[in-house]
């Protein structure tokens, strides 16, 4: 019984590979099928805006594929962890190696170094490219895929409430008293929070105090009248401080801005369970990709002539996959304030690290 963690190089080496080359094969696949029907769905708002063409399809890929990797990597990692595993097992590989002498662990240890270099990769990517690329995405697509406003610290669909009236806003740039936002939707409620007037406008500025609505198009509720109004000032109570702190959005900022973010809510005493349960998730959730090979490793063993291969991949593909139910499912109990944050990210982590290393040992070792 060899006691290394690792077998030899050349083995080493010829399964890292073989497991990368799986893991990018699968995510091009993936990404490819799914970029092609998010654009047919979203083309036609794209092209509705006056001027825009085949170069703003283009720049939407841009944008989305990102995305797409982000989310998609743990699949692919998985997915390709039940084609290699099975592979090998069915060209009975894995029964070669096992009579040299190797454990499960050390079969799979190379992949398990793979899945953490392609955790180390994912977490970089999301912290540089897939935050950057999900602000500007969210922007545009508040702006109705038109021209984005220059200003710098653009966010989209920010909820604001000024007493018991609501404020929203569809995209908002700019800091400070420059601050401006963009399809502007501003409700005026009674005291038992019923909607008296609904006033629409396509823009709003900072009026010291409040908001200065250009043109509005006034409601009313009581009459079902409509009319369109000079320039307005709502919303006196709401500074631009508010509204910067108001518009945290988890996706869209890196881990060192939603720290600070998450610090001046709670400065303000607002709550930030949700925004911490993101901020963790930051951290576990790129490192899903190295639970992959140890939740599917049940493919790669057992005698592929006994029949169970295809058992054992459906098993190694339902622990996967059940994974990412539950680290969906602890979320979002967590921002109901049913788990701490720290809990509702990490819980489904170590708990499926303990369900596939006790199959794991149970069936192979």
């Amino acid at each position: 019984m060899r006691f290394e963690f690792f077998p030899s190089r050349t083995l080493t080496w010829y399964l890292a590979r073989t497991f990368i080359i799986r893991i990018l094969a699968v995510l091009v696949m993936l990404v490819l099928v799914l970029q092609m029907l998010d654009l047919l769905s979203e083309s036609g708002d794209i092209l509705a805006y006056e001027g825009n063409g085949e170069a703003e399809l283009w720049h939407y890929v841009s944008l989305r594929v990102p995305q797409l990797i982000a989310r998609f990597l743990p699949y692919s990692v998985l997915l390709a962890t039940l084609i290699t595993l099975a592979t090998l097992n069915q060209n009975s590989e894995v029964i070669a190696m096992k009579s040299a002498g190797l454990s499960a662990h050390q079969i799979l240890a190379p992949l398990l170094l793979t899945a953490a270099g392609v955790a180390m990769v994912s977490f970089a990517f999301n912290e540089r490219i897939v935050t950057t690329a999900t602000a500007t995405l969210k922007a545009w697509s508040a702006a109705d895929y038109g021209p984005i406003p220059a200003e710098s610290g653009a966010r989209s669909n920010v909820y604001l409430a000024d007493g018991t009236n609501v404020i929203l806003a569809a995209a908002i740039s700019g800091t400070g008293e420059a601050m401006r936002m963009q399809g502007v939707t501003f409700y005026r409620r009674d005291e038992a929070g019923m909607i008296r007037e609904e006033w629409r406008a396509a823009s709003a500025s900072f009026a010291d105090p409040g908001w200065r609505l250009e043109e509005p198009v006034r409601f009313t509720v009581e009459t079902a009248g409509t009319e369109t109004l000079p320039s307005q000032v709502v919303a006196e109570g709401l500074t631009p401080a508010q509204v910067t702190i108001s518009g945290v959005d988890s996706d869209a900022e890196n881990a060192l801005e939603l720290r600070k973010s998450i610090q001046s809510l709670k400065a303000a005493g607002r709550r930030t369970s949700e925004l911490e349960g993101a901020w963790w998730h930051k951290f576990s959730g790129p490192l899903s990709a190295l639970l992959m090979p140890l939740l599917g490793a049940v493919a790669g063993f057992g005698l592929a002539r006994s029949g169970q291969l295809f058992v054992r991949a459906v098993t190694g593909m339902f622990l996967g996959f059940a994974y990412f139910v539950i680290d969906n499912a602890a979320l979002a109990m967590g921002n109901f304030g049913a788990y701490p944050p720290f809990i509702a990210a990490w819980a489904p982590f170590f708990l499926f690290l303990v369900v596939g290393e006790t199959v794991l040992i149970r069936t192979e070792e």
